[in-house]
């Protein structure tokens, strides 16, 4: 009895001196810790420092649990967590020792704080080293595919869904712009405006099922940035490409207003030609010297267009000039009756030979006159005018001097004959195309080969511009005299 008293005694003088020893060392030891944590010399890379816990405030005498017991629990819980690599408990009088590895501080301190909470424990000790990964540690990134891969396998019938959501909206889009262009065909003639609002239905639907895949997704913030920003982004296109957005509204106005048709002859900007098509950026015309000219639509909407086949009938003038001594009212009779007798000049509206000016050697007449531009080329049927008024002026003994070269003297000039000339050489010099026959031998044809006939040439410029460039099919927006939409391709004029 007196011994085994006795060893009880040594064991709990043993217990308070540990206590005592454990009250001092925790600040000896954080001390190291802290200086050896600003890089003193002796710490080892990747070694774990000691983590002591503070003393206990009372220190059982009689513990209930002893230190196997203590050992076991906390070693069945470490491995039971699978956090720590090789962990070691060891327990002597209460004390606890803790080794092993882990991944991070956090762990460290939580294998502390689980020793410490534990029942009968006077100390701990924290040995558990943390270890830092290598460089050559793909482990993470194998974890972070790992974790993709299955994110992604439990998104497979959430995108699946969203596909079908897609595809069915699409196909509801593309249905409502064909019904919305059935629609509208009868309602709006321009095809360019037409084919825009039946397309801006068909791109709602799609949008409309583009939101319902955001919002089953969860992402209904997104959906509503999307619909929302689609107005922006429509601003922000319409800004940083203002030329091609300004030509594109341009196109749509023209194709509304149709101040001209395919095969119109017109002018704009100072160019004539024959207008071959209009797109979405420009407008086609082929010129009378047979070259293709595309103008942009937005100088086309902002300048004068000058339509000569929007009225069928087109006037004509040139000017000629009689001498001071021949009658204007004779001069006009016979300009008049050329004009009459012209088979492309139109007598309604009537003609007309007018006073244009008094020049220095001669009396400007203005001859007007009218011909269907449709059928008949205006440069052609003036040149055949003014090639027979200047044969009927040369018949009926009208002059038509020239300023720069004939001279009048009103007072005569005194002419002395000198002995030895031929009396027949000092009459007056006849010239060509004076003489009556060489006017009877003048063709007075209304067209003669030279004129190459006097229909119009819109057919050969056609033809030309079919040379030239072949235009695209289906881009035209402007329409027939039947409402059909243009191919480029005109039917040709009929010759006279």
């Amino acid at each position: 009895m007196q011994r085994s008293a006795r060893h009880h005694y040594k064991r709990v003088l043993r217990t308070v001196l540990i206590a005592c020893v454990c009250s001092v060392l925790p600040a000896t030891v954080m001390g190291q810790e802290s200086v050896g944590n600003a890089g003193e010399p002796g710490e080892r890379p990747g070694r774990g420092i000691e983590e002591l816990s503070s003393a206990a405030a009372n220190v059982d005498i009689k513990p209930i649990a002893g230190d196997e017991e203590i050992r076991k629990r906390l070693l069945s819980v470490l491995n039971a967590t699978d956090w720590f690599t090789s962990p070691q408990v060891r327990v002597e009088q209460g004390v606890v020792f803790l080794s092993g590895q882990v991944e991070s501080d956090k762990l460290k301190k939580w294998a502390g704080d689980l020793a410490r909470n534990t029942q009968a424990v006077v100390a701990v000790a924290n040995r558990i080293e943390v270890v830092v990964p290598s460089v050559w540690d793909f482990q993470p990134a194998w974890s972070g595919l790992l974790a993709l891969w299955r994110e992604f396998i439990r998104s497979l019938p959430f995108f699946a869904f969203g596909l079908l959501i897609l595809a069915l909206s699409v196909w509801v889009g593309t249905l409502a712009t064909k019904v919305a262009l059935v629609f509208l065909r009868r309602r709006i003639r321009a095809n360019l405006l037409r084919n825009v609002i039946a397309r801006g239905v068909g791109l709602f639907v799609v949008l409309f099922g583009i939101y319902i895949i955001l919002r089953i997704s969860g992402l209904t913030q997104l959906a509503l940035t999307v619909i929302g920003g689609t107005g922006l982004i429509g601003l922000a296109i319409g800004i940083a490409f203002r030329d091609i957005t300004e030509n594109f509204l341009a196109s749509i106005f023209l194709s509304i207003q149709r101040p001209f048709e395919t095969g119109d002859l017109v002018e704009i900007t100072g160019v004539t030609g024959y207008v071959q098509q209009l797109n979405v950026r420009t407008t086609i015309l082929m010129t009378l010297g047979g070259n293709v000219v595309q103008i942009p639509n937005a100088s086309v909407y902002k300048n004068n267009i000058c339509n000569f086949s929007s009225n069928a009938n087109r006037r004509e003038d040139f000017v000629i000039g009689i001498g001071y001594d021949d009658s204007i009212n004779e001069a006009q009779e016979i300009a008049l009756k050329v004009l009459a007798e012209h088979p492309a000049v139109l007598n309604d509206p009537e003609p007309s030979v007018l006073v244009d000016s008094l020049g220095r050697a001669t009396v400007n007449l203005r001859v007007y006159f009218w011909l269907n531009g449709r059928e008949y080329s205006w440069l052609k049927v003036r040149s055949a005018v003014i090639r027979l008024v200047k044969i009927a002026f040369q018949k009926r003994g009208v002059s038509m001097p020239d300023e720069a070269r004939e001279v009048v003297f009103p007072q005569g000039i005194p002419v002395t004959m000198l002995e030895g000339t031929a009396g027949g050489t000092h009459g007056a010099v006849s010239r060509k195309g004076l003489t009556a026959e060489s006017l009877q031998e003048e063709p007075i044809a209304a067209s003669t080969k030279a004129e190459a006939g006097l229909y119009s040439e819109a057919e050969v410029i056609e033809k030309q511009a079919r040379q030239a460039q072949p235009l695209q099919e289906g881009e035209n927006l402007l329409l027939n005299a039947s409402g059909t939409v243009a191919s480029g391709k005109r039917s040709k004029q009929p010759k006279p």
